[in-house]
């Protein structure tokens, strides 16, 4: 059913924001997610060189850590692509990638240099935290796991 837009020369967006809502959201899934799976698969990928960063970034035991968010990225991004455990995942992606942000970008602490990139940095992680709301609030919509998995 087609929402009434506030605006008359909004209803056509209206109309096919509704009409296509749940592939909308398969999208703004796929898109979420894939920063989560690259970004693991880079990390475990490189280990050393995680390992090396997080070191730099104080964090203890930096190897054990490195291992633990490649997986743990690899295994959000994944569960957001599938729509699965959708809220579940959604809540845990805001909350990483917010301690994530208090880790490591934060640019007002870095020399002039990164200032300009880690700002970049803390910018995207808002947007991310906020996608993650939008994916919390409105779920996965019909074409995921969640969905298939509720017709059981």
């Amino acid at each position: 059913m087609a929402q009434r837009s506030s605006h008359s020369a909004l209803s056509c967006t209206d109309t096919y924001a509704t009409a296509y809502s749940d592939f909308l959201l398969l999208a703004g899934r796929i898109l979420l997610g894939w920063i989560f799976l690259a970004s693991g698969w880079a990390k475990l990928g490189n280990i050393a060189g995680t390992t090396a960063y997080f070191n730099n970034l104080g964090m203890s035991p930096p190897d054990l850590m490195a291992w633990f968010a490649g997986g743990a990225e690899l295994v959000l991004g994944a569960a957001l692509i599938l729509g699965l455990a959708t809220r579940y995942t959604a809540i845990a992606t805001f909350i990483w990638v917010l301690v994530a942000t208090v880790i490591a970008h934060r640019y007002w602490t870095y020399p002039a240099a990164q200032q300009g990139a880690q700002y970049n940095n803390f910018l995207k992680n808002l947007s991310i935290m906020g996608g993650a709301l939008y994916v919390f609030v409105h779920g996965a919509g019909r074409y995921a796991v969640d969905a298939y998995l509720a017709k059981r």
